[in-house]
């Protein structure tokens, strides 16, 4: 793309309304990681943090912020926000839909729309969402490769450091091991924490064709975590596996979650009629979107099951599946990244001001303050940028421009 270029504005952009969209940033950024971080689910050492800051700016004078995921490609798409009305929220949605389809995952500019309109309304996002709640329990979710002993002494700073719950990432080549290193946790801390489990079998980072395991081998591990009292096994067979799952969820003594993924609403639904998991955990910055985040929230709890999104982005993320989950009552766990064995918050979140933190008492909280609560550290941003895109709506054309 040269650095600039106009295209016509799509039959949208002539919608009008008390606010209209009149610019859209992609900002790319990137953090080096020295040392790397070696996270189990990728055969590849991390050296680098890519995250994408979102700014949807108004004729208001309002700017919402979002992010969680790259927007890799979504240049051509932004015209069909721009001159729109943010507050109509599910006719932006749908059109973001669409995107999701031709495109990459669009669904940090809906986190950044929803700080608008919280802005606008002057409600936490969350309340705008059903406000159920202001906080939820944040279970440390861990990253990393490592040995038992390892394992078990990451559980004890977890546990002093006030979380109530662990997840563990083990692999699932080596059922023995696995098993070891969940039952050295559970000695290390007894019944202090709560401790998930996740096999990471439900999808492939590109390029690692990795077999997953089957039906029987998922029931063998099941069967071994719930004698160590896990809370949930994570991810135990191929998402598409509906009926495996179902099998599975149907016999086990632990709870089986997964679906952080699931890209659409249909497929979320086909999990839901499947009853394929205890625990429902789209995120909503990779996998669907706030808005249908919600209603599968909603959803999962009406039908006795639980919504617990999954949150491995970044802070802004984070923030925006924490206003979504205790907007619809989600819980009683939310993920939060964090690993001292290289995740740890002021990695994971550069582009804020500050890193996100539990409270005294284990808690996510719920920013008291408009939309999403989101405070960036625009000096962070400008050190770490490595381009982006910005488009501007000048009397019925659209204008991009490439950011340096």
């Amino acid at each position: 793309m040269s650095a600039t270029a106009s295209v016509s504005a799509g039959p949208t952009a002539s919608t009008t309304g008390p606010i209209r969209i009149t610019d859209i940033s992609i900002e790319q950024l990137s953090l080096p990681l020295d040392p790397p971080f070696h996270a189990n689910w990728d055969p590849t050492p991390r050296t680098r943090f890519p995250a994408t800051v979102v700014r949807i700016g108004t004729d208001a004078g309002i700017t919402g912020v979002g992010g969680g995921d790259t927007l890799a490609g979504i240049e051509p798409h932004l015209h069909h926000l721009l001159g729109t009305d943010p507050l109509a929220i599910e006719r932006q949605v749908r059109v973001l839909e669409t995107i999701d389809l031709h495109g990459p995952r669009p669904w940090p500019l809906e986190a950044a729309l929803w700080d608008v309109i919280g802005q606008v309304t002057g409600q936490p996002v969350a309340t705008l969402l059903g406000g159920m709640t202001d906080r939820i329990a944040a279970y440390a979710s861990t990253g990393a490769a490592k040995s038992a002993t390892e394992h078990a002494e990451v559980a004890r700073h977890v546990r002093d450091r006030g979380f109530r719950a662990i997840k563990l990432r083990v692999g699932a080549r080596d059922r023995g091991t696995a098993i070891a290193e969940v039952a050295a946790v559970r000695e290390a801390v007894g019944d202090a924490l709560e401790i998930m489990v996740d096999l990471n079998q439900a999808w492939r980072m590109a390029g690692d064709t990795t077999d997953p395991i089957d039906l029987a081998e998922a029931r063998r591990f099941a069967d071994a975590f719930a004698e160590l009292d896990v809370h949930w096994l994570e991810e135990p067979l191929l998402a598409r596996d509906l009926p495996g799952l179902a099998q599975l969820r149907a016999d086990a003594r632990v709870r089986i979650a997964g679906g952080e993924m699931t890209r659409t609403l249909d497929e979320v639904l086909a999990a839901l009629d499947a009853d394929a998991y205890d625990v429902h955990q789209p995120d909503v910055v990779l996998a669907g979107g706030l808005w249908r985040g919600r209603t599968i929230g909603e959803l999962a709890i009406r039908r006795g099951r639980r919504y617990s999104p999954h949150t491995w982005t970044d802070g802004l993320g984070l923030l925006a599946n924490l206003h979504v989950a205790a907007g619809v009552g989600g819980g009683p766990f939310l993920e939060f990244p964090y690993d001292p064995h290289g995740w740890t918050p002021d990695r994971r979140d550069f582009p804020l001001a500050a890193p996100i933190d539990i409270d005294a008492h284990g808690y996510l909280v719920v920013p008291p303050t408009p939309g999403l609560g989101i405070h960036l550290d625009e000096d962070a941003i400008a050190r770490t940028r490595v381009g982006g895109v910005r488009a501007e709506l000048d009397e019925g054309t659209v204008t991009l421009q490439e950011l340096p």
